[in-house]
């Protein structure tokens, strides 16, 4: 009998599912013309269905296709490579692989390598960390920021004050979290024509998906300042054109857009802009001369003297690799079906109310396709507007086999403005708890009010599909009605960002 009630349960389940999907189709068509990813779903990304996975998390990581594995071992076995910092054949073969997938990376972002150079780093971090470090900061410049950056962004505000260039935060116009473009434009004002300035935001937020207008970067430039725009989010399904719209600094990590390999970015660089750059070290690589006892040395020109140490030379090729497979599906077609699904989904939450009538959930930031992405953060509340816990949430999507991710997204002024948590309160909690960390500061807000310091983001990539959404919404569904006795306390460590749970 419960095996019998299980099957209808399940044909009831599959129904429903049908009957949405035709619903989304109607409101979606265009949906349609992204049936290649399907395929690929069932090829290159099988794995998801046969593991029973929902995976919701592409801001954080982009997921790999069999074939990029498969030609970069294939390209392993079949060759002889060795550490490209020499001319034996070994190594010369290895120069020749990381050359050509530089050539790629220019290529790719329609970077005419008169104008752009293409310097390899572990990460968008690293890039962001190289231009912080070098930029000539000094009294009199400025640092420009918004407040919807990565925290690898906000942290270059700690080379430019020690350089003595004043910090500006230029803030978000809420509720849909997109930049205040009046108050930017008096900040703009602000630049001294004769000091080296800095402007830095995300071509899209990973907090709340918001793609902000690129066409702040010419602006900025007319107006006396240099430009780092941080590509990480936005590459992975938005084409970005080096001639259409010319930052002098753009970071990108490569897992963001296609998953494989990690520990490889880039930090593309205008040549005007590189002139201006000053290591303040030199490493193993980057010099072409170095003396001990002269205690002199003179860094490498060009890319050269940035790549510090031996590079992840082995990886670098799957780069190429990677690039290749998107361009073979297509970039607007990834586009195309994560607009799509992510049209649907901000529908569909705004929709969700307790037994009361309550929402139960608060999207951050824009609730349509407008200039955003497929990034969409949220947290739930219970019928009386109480805050469910959003570590807890994502501990019982686990059992659902669905990934997503919780926390503050290493954006911690996106979450501050979605919240409206105010300075008093921020330094209310440092000074209760001098090692305060998220979790204890959250604890903190709750026993004060109803604010949150973190919530729940889900983002859509090129393997995604309708029943990836459809199964996440109804796990959201799930708790309607329920408060955060019902759904019980979470059980895993979450004093830091590297989560633990019992047995890891």
């Amino acid at each position: 009998m419960g095996q019998m009630r299980s099957a209808e349960r399940v044909r009831s389940q599959e129904t429903e599912k049908d009957e949405a999907y035709a619903d989304f189709l109607a409101r979606y068509p265009s949906y349609r013309q992204t049936a290649k990813l399907d395929q690929l779903r069932a090829t290159e990304y099988r794995r998801l269905d046969e593991q029973g996975q929902v995976y919701l998390d592409y801001t954080g990581g982009s997921l790999y296709a069999e074939s990029q594995v498969q030609e970069h071992t294939a390209m392993l076995r079949s060759g002889v490579f060795g550490n490209p910092h020499s001319v034996n054949p070994a190594s010369a073969a290895m120069t020749e692989r990381v050359e050509r997938t530089r050539r790629a990376v220019l290529r790719y972002f329609n970077a005419s390598p008169d104008e752009y150079i293409a310097i390899f780093t572990p990460n968008a971090s690293g890039a962001l960390k190289l231009v912080g470090e070098s930029y000539p900061f000094g009294p009199g410049g400025r640092y420009l920021l918004a407040f919807d950056n990565h925290n690898s962004v906000n942290g270059i505000r700690e080379f430019a004050g020690a350089k003595g260039a004043a910090v500006d935060y230029t803030p978000l116009a809420m509720p849909e979290m997109r930049l205040d473009r009046a108050k930017l434009a008096s900040l703009f004002d602000l630049a001294d024509l004769k000091r080296d300035n800095l402007f830095a935001f995300p071509a899209q937020s990973n907090f709340s998906g918001v793609k902000h207008p690129l066409e702040l970067v010419a602006q900025a430039q007319a107006k006396g300042w240099d430009v780092l725009l941080d590509a990480a989010a936005f590459v992975s399904t938005s084409r970005l054109d080096l001639t259409a719209v010319r930052p002098d600094f753009v970071t990108i990590s490569f897992y963001k857009m296609f998953g494989y390999p990690t520990g490889v970015g880039t930090l593309l660089v205008r040549r005007a802009a590189y002139e201006k750059l000053r290591r303040p070290w030199f490493a193993g690589g980057t010099v072409n001369f170095v003396s001990v006892q002269a205690r002199a040395h003179v860094l490498a020109p060009r890319e050269a003297g940035f790549e510090d140490g031996t590079l992840n030379y082995l990886s670098v090729p799957a780069v190429e690799i990677g690039l290749r497979h998107l361009e073979a599906i297509g970039l607007e077609t990834i586009g195309e079906r994560v607009r799509c699904l992510t049209g649907w989904i901000l529908e569909e939450l705004v929709k969700l109310r307790h037994g009361n009538g309550r929402p139960m959930v608060r999207v951050y930031g824009p609730v349509s396709t407008e200039a955003r992405g497929g990034t969409v953060t949220l947290n739930l509340y219970d019928p009386d507007g109480h805050l469910l816990d959003y570590h807890r949430i994502e501990e019982l999507a686990i059992s659902e086999g669905i990934s997503f991710r919780t926390g503050c997204f290493c954006n911690p002024g996106a979450g501050e403005m979605a919240e409206g948590l105010t300075r008093d309160e921020i330094q209310a909690g440092l000074a209760e708890d001098p090692s305060i960390t998220m979790q204890s500061f959250q604890k903190m807000l709750q026993n004060r009010g109803h604010k949150s310091a973190g919530s729940i983001r889900i983002s859509f990539g090129l393997a995604t599909n309708f029943t990836d959404a459809w199964r996440f919404l109804q796990f959201l569904a799930g708790f309607r009605d329920q408060t955060r006795m019902t759904i019980g306390e979470v059980t895993f460590d979450i004093d830091s960002c590297r989560h633990t749970r019992e047995g890891s």
